[in-house]
């Protein structure tokens, strides 16, 4: 195409080749930063592993990296091999501190995921298990059991996690039954929440005001939130929940970014069962929100921290959020846990109290540091 200049002399039009070369290098830009992204997540998660090894070792008893590979080897091995000589402290790493370990991270990166799923749904980055009463309503399960049924052996030990399950999921399905029934937007479900998590709250002081004081010791430690005494059959149960979810959500996650930037006529323009989504992703979340509380306690920091320590660092993109927000909880109550552990040893303070002084200066550091666009 030839154009004529003021001057009248005959120049060529500009070329199209500058306008597909940006488009070109704008891909090539954003393929790197999702291979950046992908990085950190590949990192953090060796960092997460690193990190968990040198915490098991550290105690009042210290034991080496040596010894806990041939723990874990022999475990591997069904007892086949023999390869530990310390049997004391093969015993304190596999019943006393592995347990703790793993579950400090399975609990924290399922509070997180939870905290994650709850945001993408209602849109709204102020949401976790504890703003819609789970977290309340699973204490005064757990608190119901610890007065009344502390004589039935039905369900054995567990009786309270049971208990404490039971009523976390009432209270959920209380919260979106309410909102599907009325046809109430994400802040009215929201709402709703916040006031029965003050009604649980209200019946499980009642409950501490009636307790004996044995009773009220088990209450009030069970409602701190507590990695003590945690058995291996409990973390067997969470980790079994945090693998069926991950994965799940993990495969919709491309419906999650589309709901959460476009909202639901978009998404559901573009061929999305929103309601389908939506019940899928809160199940889930309160499934593994419950899941934790009940065999943990009370811990209601975390999956709200959690997605947004993720969320900053990584993006809002689910496909990395996901599974970077599970390394990020994990991580959190972790150092949490071992801060509470080692702090004031041999004193050891619930992790539920720990994790907030832990989390919030770490929260509020990043929040100072970013620049304001990114919270526009």
């Amino acid at each position: 195409m030839r154009t004529l200049s003021t001057g009248g002399a005959v120049q060529a039009a500009p070329s199209a080749t500058p306008t597909v070369a940006t488009a070109a290098s704008v891909g090539d830009l954003y393929r790197a930063s999702g291979r950046r992204r992908a990085t950190i997540v590949a990192l953090s998660f060796v960092l997460l592993i690193v990190a968990a090894a040198a915490v098991a070792v550290r105690g009042i008893n210290e034991t080496g990296i040596g010894t806990l590979a041939l723990v874990v080897l022999e475990r591997l091995s069904f007892g086949h091999l023999d390869l530990v000589e310390d049997e004391q402290a093969a015993r304190v790493l596999l019943f006393l501190r592995l347990p703790r370990v793993v579950m400090a991270m399975v609990a924290g990166a399922a509070l997180s995921v939870s905290g994650v799923l709850m945001q993408a749904i209602t849109r709204n980055p102020l949401v976790s298990p504890y703003t819609i009463g789970v977290s309340s309503a699973a204490g005064f399960g757990a608190s119901v059991a610890i007065m009344f049924g502390v004589g039935v052996q039905a369900a054995g030990v567990y009786f309270v996690p049971l208990s404490a399950f039971a009523c976390a999921l009432l209270c959920a399905v209380c919260v979106f039954s309410l909102a599907w029934w009325r046809g109430m937007g994400a802040q009215a479900m929201i709402l709703t929440g916040i006031a029965l998590m003050y009604l649980f709250s209200a019946m499980t002081a009642a409950v501490q005001f009636v307790a004996t004081e044995e009773q009220l010791a088990r209450v009030v430690h069970w409602t701190f939130g507590s990695l003590n005494g945690v058995q291996w059959d409990a973390v067997g149960l969470c980790a079994v929940l945090l693998a069926v979810i991950l994965p799940v959500m993990q495969r919709k996650a491309w419906q999650l970014n589309a709901l959460t930037v476009a909202g639901d006529d978009v998404a559901q323009s573009l061929g999305m069962n929103v309601p389908r989504l939506r019940v899928t992703a809160i199940l889930l979340s309160v499934v593994a929100a419950a899941g934790v509380i009940s065999f943990v306690g009370v811990i209601g920091f975390v999956g709200l921290i959690g997605p947004h320590l993720a969320r900053m660092i990584i993006g809002g993109d689910h496909r990395l959020l996901i599974p970077f927000a599970a390394i990020c909880g994990a991580a959190l109550l972790l150092v949490a846990d071992t801060v509470g552990r080692l702090a004031f040893s041999p004193t050891v303070l619930p992790v539920g109290i720990v994790v907030a002084f832990v989390g919030v200066p770490m929260f509020l550091h990043l929040v100072i540091s970013r620049k304001r666009e990114t919270f526009a």
